[in-house]
């Protein structure tokens, strides 16, 4: 997953309003807007500088242009992550081609480098592993599967399951717990 993709999908409920007000020149926005996004911009500076100290002197650079485009920024045209992201990727890219030639590693140096991607025998058993769980996640009752779902990729908690379905909290942890075991069971070799 691109790095921009991972951004927007950790989108925080901010963003867009603090970029609103980064744009109107307010400092606390901006502020807020550092804390809640500095961190993956700077994970976006690392990957295409492969130099954690340049890459904070670029992070730097960053939040000079972010503050300086704030009113630039349309959430019509992207989400406030993916414009963020796009800002560091560009700024991170700008320094790297502004480096001397001979700070660049040798194109021989690229077999050393590690690939963080999956090989293909790794990505062929996480699709098979992908299908058992799908096919055992089938087998449940919806009630449990739908539960299930709710609770571990929705982020639910127990208690507001319970007041969705309009049953008690025990039920709720009892069918919960029973489907688990179920797709345990399913999943075993």
């Amino acid at each position: 997953m691109p790095q921009h993709d991972a951004i927007a999908t950790a989108q925080q409920p901010g963003l867009d309003h603090w970029l609103g007000q980064v744009a109107e020149g307010d400092q606390r926005a901006f502020e807020s807007l550092y804390r809640a996004s500095a961190s993956r911009l700077l994970g976006i500076c690392i990957r295409v500088l492969h130099d954690r100290g340049e890459a904070e002197d670029a992070l730097q650079d960053v939040y000079v242009r972010i503050w300086r485009k704030a009113a630039q920024f349309d959430p019509a045209r992207a989400a406030a992550a993916t414009w963020l992201a796009t800002i560091a990727r560009n700024t991170a890219i700008d320094r790297l081609r502004a480096r001397p030639q001979h700070q660049l590693a040798p194109v021989e140096l690229i077999e050393a480098m590690p690939d963080d991607g999956d090989t293909p025998l790794e990505s062929s058993e996480r699709a098979g592993d992908r299908a058992r769980l799908d096919t055992c996640f089938d087998t449940l009752e919806p009630r449990r599967r739908r539960l299930i779902r709710a609770a571990f990729f929705d982020g639910a908690t127990y208690e507001e399951l319970a007041q969705r379905v309009g049953s008690p909290l025990g039920s709720v942890k009892s069918w919960i717990r029973r489907g688990l075991l179920q797709l345990r069971t399913c999943l075993e070799p």
